[in-house]
Formats: C-alpha cells, structure tokens, sequence
C-alpha cells in the first residue's frame, strides 16, 4: 500500500511528493485519500498546473468540484505563505541599483496576482526601501490609479524617489498606451512635486517591462 501524502511527506520529505500530493497535503485532513487527491487534481487541471494556481481566485477555486471555502481559503493561505517566504526579511532595506533589482523584488510578491494591483515602492535618497504599498486593486485586466493617491503614500513616507509598478494578469509585460500615458502623467506629476519617478515595472508571471530599462523614462 502506497504512503498517504502526509506520512510520505514525514518519512522521506516534502520534496519527494508530486505537486497534487502536496496539494493534497494542504488541502487537509479528515477526507479519504482518493477524495482529496482528486480534488487537488482537480485544481491543477483547472489552473493548468501549478504556476497557475498564484493567478487563480477564491471563486474560480470554490467551483471545483471537492474544493468548497474552506479548501479555496487553505490553497490561497499556502500560496500567499509561499510569496512571502521570497520577500526580504522583516528588518532589512534593500537598496535598488538597477530595473532588474526592483522586479526581482516585486515579482514574487505581485507578478502572479489573479486580478490588477497598481502599487508604489517608495525609497529614500539612498534609493533604499522605505515601503510599498498598494494604491489600487482593479479587475481582470484594470487598475485605475489616480496621482493624488500614488503622491499622498510618497509624501506621508516622505520617500524623495519613488518605483511605480502594477501587473497584468493576461502574463504579458508589455505595456498599453493607456500604461504610456498614466507613466507620462505620474512622471510630470512627480516634477511639480518634487518626488521622482525613478521607473514604472509592469509585472507578469516571472517577466517584466521597465520603462526605465527601454529608455522610456
């Protein structure tokens, strides 16, 4: 008889289960093993795998046949858990010296995020981070932000410099004119102010746009 994924995570570790047995591990107890192995099944088919669960909703998670709230909530702990433990530790300010370091720091926290974020990280003189913070959410492929609400964060912080950054959900980067105007406008905004706009990051999966790395800013 084959280990349930739970003592088979005990005895030989977390890396020897395949992705819907580790699923099935989070899912919980309580169930027969058939039960929630097809239900962690399931959700990978419905995600199109694993990568694809990050981009997945509570409701999209709560159709699934074997799933319901209490599992949807379990799978997204595990997945926001997960985005956490690739994000600096509480304490440190990292310093940006280049687009790639502010992806590579935004990208495990919101390039996967099942519906458009637009946030902004704010920095000190030193380019070090102060905070990010999110200013809007929006739908599936909207984030509406206006400058009065990206320029209160910077000025509450008093951030001198500051990375604006939103990600699409459709997994691709590029940006749209609309993305090209809302650059330009936050850009100005930030010169009358006084706080400048270092870059804008589009995020998307595991890629990125920076406007700043294309010359665009």
């Amino acid at each position: 008889m084959h280990d349930r994924p739970r003592e088979k995570l005990l005895r030989l570790g977390a890396a020897s289960l395949g992705d819907n047995e580790l699923l099935a591990v989070v899912l919980g107890s309580g169930a027969r093993r058939a039960d929630v192995l097809a239900a962690a099944n399931a959700i990978l088919s419905a995600a199109g795998g694993l990568h694809g669960i990050s981009r997945t909703g509570i409701d999209d998670l709560r159709r699934i046949r074997g799933v319901g709230a209490a599992r949807a909530a379990q799978v997204l702990a595990a997945v926001e858990l997960g985005r956490r433990t690739l994000v600096h530790q509480p304490g440190t300010r990292p310093q940006f010296a280049s687009p790639r370091d502010m992806a590579m720091f935004l990208l495990p926290q919101f390039g996967s995020r099942p519906v458009e974020q637009f946030g902004v990280v704010l920095l000190d003189t030193k380019y070090r981070l102060l905070r990010t913070s999110v200013v809007s959410v929006g739908t599936l492929d909207s984030s509406p932000a206006h400058p009065r609400e990206v320029f209160r964060e910077a000025t509450r912080a008093a951030a001198a410099a500051i990375v604006l950054f939103h990600n699409h959900p459709s997994g691709d980067p590029t940006p749209s004119p609309e993305d090209c105007d809302l650059t330009n406008r936050l850009s100005e905004a930030g010169r009358l102010i006084g706080i400048r706009v270092l870059d804008h990051v589009i995020l998307a999966d595991t890629r990125y746009f920076s406007f700043k790395e294309a010359g665009r800013l």
